[in-house]
């Protein structure tokens, strides 16, 4: 049937509307009944605008619309002049349209815009299949994904709420594949808002498959701000931000070390197992390659890497590392595990690492373990065996203090609720220490203690009994003779734990606050022993702090128990926002009282104290304002009559991207850097991360020592966001501490990176390096950008 506009010789409707749309409707149902689609055609001057508007088509009904429309129905229907095609979530708007009814089959110009739900393409000419979502577009213009007109990092959400990466770019043609598939010819492609053209990735051909959520590029080259920085002949990538096999951006760094390219390849093996394999090139060491394997099973889990460089070219040797870890899950409540590290030779963290990773990794930990815990109706019972050693990273000019091994270790805490309010606790240990030089042998440990809970909304008590009882079998020392002995030890423990809260309402500055009145007493009593004839295998002295005022021994470990009958008086007093909860101010005063000047030094003999008080402790800070934050520390030595150590922090963190610190450090008897050393600390650290241009921010650090009128760290660098790319250049450089034996050393590193947003970074990363150096620092890819 032939069908020409006129003929429908439709009226105006300049005043009742809702009746020109009943005389309407039978023509349009019945063309949409014979033919499967529905036409409304009309001129322009005779029906007013809001006429044309339709409501959506049946699933799997065409809807067309249009000025002007004549054609075959059966066969051809052409229309022209506003011209807007709905089948089921697809929606073409156009100059001119050609529609095949057989083949449900579009062709579209002289401008046309396609939306398939939240990608729109738009171009010249179309030629298209609206049920097999397949076709061809010309001088296209695209965009895949929802927009994100704020260049905020994260990107858009598709269909089926999968995250994806917001596309939009243009090319010489679009060719339709499927639902959510896309194949595009000379195209260039970002992930930026219209108008921001500072990087595009082209390429000859670049398929977007939204329905396996992978991207793949073909003589793809990176272009920033107009130049290339990056070719590859092939590349493919996730595109919802998952996981994905393929190289990943290459990474350098350049310092003291010499300049390292790594280049990684990632290989995601399965959903729960993946691999990471990363060639580098050192040009001062060598070619190295590093890789880590990792794991994951409901039941297990864990890690294996590895770097191997062979023949070094300053050292002339092989030098390698080896970390794994693993955890298990036999039966519930049953779990093993171990952990292993090791090194090649004692200077590799110093060439291949950075200052943290020299200090932290002087003993490296080898251990295997398998725990037990259970629980029930007030109680519980947690029982491990392990072994374990360490490989020490000893200074041949300064010898490092190599902890014993334990060959084995078996542990047991224990816990069960008696009537009214008692408890029973069991803590054992059995361990057999190993040391190449120190004296060795075997430790048993029990210590049963039973307490008492009296606890209301107003206050609380807890009193402690037990027994500590330790023996221990040593062997001969050396290639001394004599046999070993026999030691045993057995110290009453007897503690209380005392508090009160009060708190009223109050107001400051026009705001409601709680304040509150927390006063704590905590009694010890243990008698005084000489402990000069046990050896020390795992003892150590607590740092005095606050937590430390209220425990039974300030030694670690079991070998050195300190004699105690002394008072701890505290006293604590906060001001929290009544509307947030956020706890404004926060003063602590503490201090301990004794009444025998009777203790146990780390050696193990018994030494006098010369005033009957120890350890006036003061601590003040908290959230001063939204903005501002303070923390402050004070120790005052009764002993000496002098200040021990003090701490006063002072940040301004007003914005994300927007953070100041101040610090100021001092110890009159502390561990000197990362040496054994000891000697006086006063050290001043400056953090600053604070826009200093539109976009543009800088960062810095200074740790000073005024000891020895020397920088220890040195960090300057900027930043700066354009929303869709970030780019960061960083220069470190850290000093270790002189001392009498070694001179100081310094280490230097340079750091670059270009981020593209959805595609990663190029370069090295110091972001970490950033958080650990300036309290409060933003990662400015995560700033929204004015």
């Amino acid at each position: 049937m032939l069908i020409e506009s006129s003929d429908f010789n439709l009226p105006t409707c300049p005043h009742d509307m809702a009746l020109c749309m009943l005389k309407l409707q039978p023509t349009r149902m019945t063309l949409a009944l014979a033919a499967a689609f529905s036409v409304s055609a009309a001129q322009a001057d005779d029906i007013a605008p809001q006429a044309l508007t339709t409501v959506p088509a049946a699933q799997g009904q065409t809807h067309v619309t249009a000025n002007h429309m004549d054609g075959q129905m059966q066969d051809k229907l052409k229309a022209s002049g506003d011209v807007v095609v709905i089948h089921d979530n697809q929606t073409l708007e156009a100059d001119w349209l050609d529609y095949y009814q057989q083949q449900n089959r579009v062709k579209a110009g002289d401008h046309f815009r396609l939306t398939r739900d939240k990608d729109v393409i738009t171009g010249t000419t179309l030629d298209y299949w609206m049920d097999e979502h397949t076709g061809s577009a010309q001088q296209a213009s695209f965009q895949m994904g929802s927009p994100d007109t704020q260049n905020k990092a994260g990107g858009s959400k598709r269909s089926l709420a999968k995250a994806g990466i917001a596309f939009r770019g243009d090319g010489s043609e679009v060719q339709f594949t499927g639902p959510d598939q896309y194949r595009l010819l000379n195209s260039r492609v970002n992930s930026c808002v219209v108008g921001d053209d500072s990087w595009y990735l082209k390429s000859s051909t670049l398929d977007l498959n939204y329905a396996t959520n992978i991207g793949v590029a073909r003589n793809a080259r990176l272009e920033f701000q107009g130049l290339p920085i990056l070719y590859t002949p092939w590349i493919d990538f996730p595109l919802d931000g998952s996981r994905k096999s393929g190289l990943l951006a290459p990474t350098f760094r350049s310092g003291s070390n010499g300049f390292d390219l790594a280049l990684p390849y990632y290989w995601n093996i399965a959903p729960n197992y993946d691999a990471t394999i990363t060639p580098h090139i050192n040009l001062k060491h060598g070619t190295m390659v590093a890789g880590e394997f990792r794991y994951l099973e409901p039941d297990f889990s864990g890690s294996i890497y590895t770097e191997q460089l062979r023949n070094d070219k300053l050292t002339h040797t092989d030098r390698y590392a080896w970390y794994a870890t693993h955890k298990q899950t036999v039966i519930p409540g049953l779990t093993f595990g171990y952990d292993y590290n090791y090194v090649s030779d004692v200077n590799y963290f110093t060439d291949f690492g950075d200052r943290t990773l020299t200090a932290t990794n002087v003993n490296l930990l080898r251990q295997a373990w398998t725990k037990y815990s259970t629980s029930w109706q007030g109680g519980s019972l947690e029982t491990m065996l392990r072994a374990q050693r360490y490989q020490t990273l000893e200074d041949p000019i300064i010898p490092a203090d190599q902890p014993y091994a334990r060959l084995p270790q078996i542990t047991l805490t224990a816990n069960q609720k008696l009537p009214d309010g008692f408890s029973f606790n069991l803590q054992g240990d059995l361990t057999r220490f190993s040391h190449p030089t120190l004296q060795t042998g075997d430790r048993f440990v029990a210590y049963p203690s039973v307490s008492w809970a009296f606890e209301r909304s107003w206050g609380f008590i807890k009193p402690k009994f037990g027994v500590n009882y330790t023996s221990y079998s040593l062997n001969a020392l050396g290639s001394d003779n004599t046999p070993g002995s026999n030691i045993t030890r057995t110290l009453p423990i007897f503690s209380t734990d005392s508090g009160l809260y009060f708190e009223r309402d109050t107001s400051f500055h026009g705001s409601d606050y709680v304040e509150t009145l927390e006063p704590r007493l905590f009694y010890v009593y243990i008698p005084a022993k000489d402990q000069s004839n046990i050896p020390n295998f795992d003892s150590s002295e607590n740092d005095f702090n606050f937590a430390q005022l209220f425990s039974e021994n300030r030694f670690s470990g079991w070998d050195r128990i300190n004699a105690a009958n002394q008072l701890t008086a505290a006293l604590t007093s906060r001001l929290i926002s009544s509307e947030t909860g956020i706890e404004r101010l926060r003063l602590m005063l503490g201090q301990r009282y004794y009444f025998k000047n009777e203790d146990t030094s780390l050696y193990g003999n018994q030494i006098t104290l010369q005033n009957n008080s120890k350890g006036l402790l003061g601590s003040l800070g908290g959230d001063l304002t939204q903005a501002w934050r303070l923390d402050s520390s004070y120790e005052y030595n009764q002993d000496l009559a002098k200040t021990q150590r003090y701490n006063l922090q002072v940040r301004y963190n007003p914005a994300p991207g927007k953070t100041v610190s101040l610090r100021y450090r001092y110890g009159r008897y502390e561990q000197i850097g990362d040496t054994t050393q000891y000697g006086p600390l006063r050290q001043i650290d400056l953090g600053v991360q604070w826009p200093i241009a539109r976009q543009w921010y800088a960062v810095a650090r200074e740790n000073y020592s005024l000891i020895d009128n020397k920088p220890l760290e040195h960090l300057l660098g900027v930043e700066y966001n354009d929303g869709c790319w970030t780019t960061r250049v960083v220069l470190k450089r850290d000093a270790s501490l002189a001392t009498t034996i070694t001179s100081a050393t310094t280490h230097t590193g340079v750091f670059f990176q270009l981020e593209l947003r959805g595609l990663g970074g190029l370069g090295s990363n110091p972001t970490s390096e950033l958080k650990l150096a300036i309290p409060g620092y933003s990662n400015i890819s995560d700033i929204r950008s004015n």
